[in-house]
């Protein structure tokens, strides 16, 4: 009994530990100006992250590349899993990691978003899309999975009423044949 009040109270500095890093990390940000995720709500209040016998579940927020997770860490998120799932930048995602290290990904709260049209560039490395307003960073992998080549008309998502930074290809369009 002696014992599980020790290990239950270990528990509970850890978690404190963790929400305190949490909240210096973001009083940091606050301080320098990290502009770094300033366009789009990356908000992780009210995420969490448990473990539940051979299993870790952490839940995040997607950056465009990454995410964001509830314990203040930054993790890559797999771009064909991003891309396929046409992941919006500051949608919500649970990834359950097993005892082996395999991580299953899913989408608990999609961030509402519009569609546009715009046309696929490349700047240096990074690919864009550039819309009438705006352009978009687009990860490689949707530019695989749709099979996209640059100057191709393609349709995206972004969020909803956000300034968002990355964009996801929902489709190419076609091109008309004038002949």
């Amino acid at each position: 009994m002696e014992q599980e009040k020790k290990l239950r109270a270990i528990k509970e500095l850890i978690q404190s530990a963790q929400n305190a890093i949490i909240n210096a990390r973001k009083i940091i940000n606050e301080l320098t100006w990290d502009s770094k995720w300033d366009d789009i709500d990356m908000d992780t209040n009210g995420l969490t992250s448990y473990s539940s016998w051979d299993t870790k579940i952490i839940e995040g927020v997607f950056t465009g590349e990454s995410m964001l997770w509830s314990d203040g860490n930054i993790y890559p998120i797999p771009q064909n899993y991003a891309s396929k799932s046409h992941l919006i930048q500051g949608s919500k995602l649970k990834a359950t990691i097993d005892r082996n290290g395999k991580i299953l990904y899913k989408i608990i709260e999609e961030m509402e978003y519009e569609s546009h049209v715009g046309v696929l560039t490349k700047n240096q490395e990074k690919y864009q899309v550039i819309t009438d307003t705006k352009s978009y960073h687009i990860l490689l992998a949707a530019i695989t999975f749709h099979k996209c080549e640059i100057w191709d008309t393609v349709s995206i998502r972004i969020p909803k009423w956000k300034d968002a930074t990355y964009a996801a290809i929902e489709a190419k369009i076609p091109k008309l044949d004038i002949s």
